[in-house]
């Protein structure tokens, strides 16, 4: 197959849905697939371009055996509602002259567009169109929804239109894919008929990501001792992210100097999070970088505690990517999720973490009190077993590539 993915964020981010977009790339690649990708230079999780690609314009380059097309885009240093919708339109004015150019190239079969941005789906259904391709609709985050539920934007008839323009653009492609039960639910709802869904799940290498003792883990370089405990939290360090509570939560240990919160990521929060921690004198609490991929098993394996934190109003509108590597290690996690949410229903059912009230400083307490004193192996037994049974990367995979070929076949019949 000749493939083109339309997507703003794609490898060598490490986090979020370019370390997706990244892997589908190059595996599909690696299976003997003609691929290349539109997409931004890279910027994720500090909302700054990469050093390497920083004083350039369009260029094209190739990775892992995929054909990379990176555009230049606006990246604000705060971000703010007004300043990320200027951030997806110059991304889209970027992509205007590549799209072009691909126009006139020789035709690729599937088109799949990884939203968000919802609105760089025009560009890949006007290709399609033009070029009689099959179009897939990938869903990472129900970004209209997600904007409405959590205050983003606030105007009626803005959000109107984006709701309009989300259901031209579904109801007109030949699939549409996304990562949980819960977002199918929504999808449905918006009169997607059920044939053209895929359940397509964020995966992990199972290979790769596997528990690890406490001496192969970070806490010997950073001077942890293995009879402590770390409470830990990864990933992306948002403003809208509300994590002030986890230093609201570690004053409550204060006086338990043998319990250690690291928070370990990139983002606008950071620095004003590190800065509140020292004011308030919680010497317990270590920030540190985003690690290398080649170093995540280890971070994983530093934590006897996991935090999943979600806001009640994004149930079932994303899905946290950090889980599938925290399940694949065997981790416990303190989950934050909403009952008959996809998130709340995969944790209780499977048992696979301890769930809490959202946004709620005395849940995430008591939580952190129950996982210090509960015996967690059965909870880290089942993590593993899950991410085994229904994460596998290979198995995801293969069959999102059936579903691919099947779109043609069906095409060609």
């Amino acid at each position: 197959m000749r493939i083109l993915i339309f997507g703003i964020n794609y490898t060598p981010e490490l986090t979020g849905i370019g370390k997706y977009t990244g892997e589908m790339g190059s595996w599909l690649a690696d299976r003997g697939h003609e691929v290349t990708v539109v997409t931004a230079k890279p910027y994720y999780p500090e909302w700054e371009i990469h050093p390497a690609y920083r004083r350039k314009g369009w260029l094209t380059e190739r990775l892992a055996g995929v054909t990379v097309h990176r555009v230049p885009l606006y990246v604000p240093k705060e971000v703010t509602a007004k300043k990320r919708i200027l951030h997806e339109l110059s991304f889209l004015g970027g992509v205007l002259p590549q799209w072009f150019v691909l126009l006139l190239k020789k035709k690729y079969d599937v088109v799949i567009n990884v939203t968000p941005p919802f609105h760089l789906g025009f560009y890949a259904l006007l290709y399609a169109k033009l070029r009689s391709a099959k179009l897939v609709t990938h869903i990472q985050d129900l970004q209209v929804d997600a904007a409405k539920e959590l205050g983003m934007i606030r105007n009626n008839s803005l959000l109107n239109g984006m709701f309009r323009a989300e259901r031209f653009l579904l109801s007109r492609s030949d699939a549409v894919s996304s990562i949980s039960l819960g977002m199918k639910k929504k999808i449905l709802a918006k009169g997607i008929p059920e044939a053209k869904y895929i359940l397509f799940p964020n995966w992990v290498d199972v290979e790769a990501i596997r528990p690890l003792t406490k001496a192969e883990s970070l806490r010997g370089e950073w001077n942890i001792p293995d009879e402590d405990t770390v409470v830990l939290y990864s990933g992306n360090l948002g403003e809208k992210q509300g994590l002030e509570i986890i230093l609201e939560a570690a004053g409550h240990f204060r006086d338990r100097k043998h319990v250690h919160f690291i928070i370990c990521g990139s983002g606008g929060a950071r620095d004003r999070l590190k800065n509140l921690a020292e004011q308030a004198g919680l010497q317990q609490v270590r920030f540190y970088p985003l690690q290398p991929y080649e170093k995540l098993p280890a971070l994983l394996a530093t934590a006897d505690v996991h935090l999943v934190l979600q806001k009640k109003s994004a149930s079932d509108l994303v899905m946290p990517s950090k889980l599938t590597g925290i399940l694949a290690a065997g981790g416990c996690s303190v989950v934050s999720a909403v009952p008959e949410s996809s998130l709340y229903e995969v944790i209780a059912d499977h048992r696979l973490g301890l769930i809490i009230e959202p946004e709620s400083v005395e849940a995430l307490v008591d939580g952190l009190h129950r996982a210090l004193t509960t015996n967690l192996t059965p909870f880290r037994e089942n993590a593993r077993r899950y991410a085994e049974q229904f994460l596998g990367k290979e198995e995801v995979l293969l069959e999102f590539e059936r579903c691919l070929q099947k779109l043609i076949a069906y095409e060609n019949t």
